[in-house]
């Protein structure tokens, strides 16, 4: 029977947007289908493996052995701390060297153009450039070059990519948001103040955009309490994710039930 198209909206947030990976399996255990994903930022990254092939197996493995080392290439700050070769690296690897375009599930990578400050949609090219530019915290990581251009996190410009799945005709659309600040929370480095200052921007922006109106289910994993930067409680961020997605399973199976009864 058909299904109707579904299509999944994956945001920034860090270390706590391993807590797609938790969303991801819900949705397979309970046959939803994702048949087009956009993904900012940490987002990028995590639909990016799935949507190349990855199994959720295979993906939950990757998540609870990944370190803080796979991305700390340090260089003399000029545009940013690290270099981000390692990472890109990472991503080539376990996308397995393919283009946007190969990907088994459509896939639209969402990034910010520093110069003109403009959102840019990756759904074709080097995945592996696409990502790194999506994730590339500024201030933290250089900018990626890509054909000329500097960019930088996709989070910066549109932290929940509703409109950019949107935009690709799916019937439903679930939006899954990983970002939230943290009041009070423990600042002492430069990153810390990036990093927190990036996430009181971004809930303005959602606040203010009212982007969440836009699609028909938003779940949001209760990751607060982790720390954006630190990939040391990543198993307990991807269960956050299958529990705030377990909520939703009901309401999602009743809107696909009552789109096939309207076909």
């Amino acid at each position: 029977m058909e299904h109707p198209k579904i299509g999944l909206a994956l945001g920034s947030g860090g270390a706590r947007g391993f807590a797609h990976l938790g969303v991801l399996k819900v949705l397979r255990e309970y046959n939803i289908p994702v048949d087009m994903i956009a993904g900012s930022s940490m987002g990028a990254l995590a639909g990016s493996l799935y949507a190349s092939g990855q199994t959720i197996e295979d993906l939950y493995k990757l998540a609870l052995t990944f370190k803080r080392k796979y991305y700390l290439d340090f260089t003399v700050p000029k545009m940013g701390f690290i270099q981000g070769r390692r990472i890109k690296e990472y991503i080539r690897l376990f996308t397995f060297g393919k283009n946007i375009e190969e990907f088994k599930v459509p896939m639209s990578i969402v990034a910010t153009d520093l110069a003109a400050g403009n959102k840019k949609v990756f759904r074709s090219g080097p995945a592996c450039e696409a990502v790194r530019a999506s994730i590339a915290i500024p201030g933290i990581f250089v900018p990626e070059k890509i054909n000329g251009r500097l960019y930088i996190d996709g989070g910066v410009i549109d932290r929940v990519p509703i409109s950019v799945v949107k935009d690709m005709g799916p019937d439903i659309i679930i939006a899954v948001d990983c970002t939230h600040t943290r009041a009070e929370p423990s600042i002492h480095s430069i990153y810390d103040v990036i990093i927190q200052s990036i996430d009181i921007m971004q809930d303005e922006l959602a606040s203010v955009t009212g982007t969440a109106s836009y699609t028909d289910f938003i779940i949001r994993p209760d990751v607060e309490r982790f720390s954006s930067r630190a990939f040391t409680d990543l198993e307990e961020i991807v269960e956050e994710g299958e529990k705030a997605a377990a909520k939703e399973v009901d309401r999602i199976l009743e809107k696909i039930r009552d789109w096939k009864g309207s076909t």
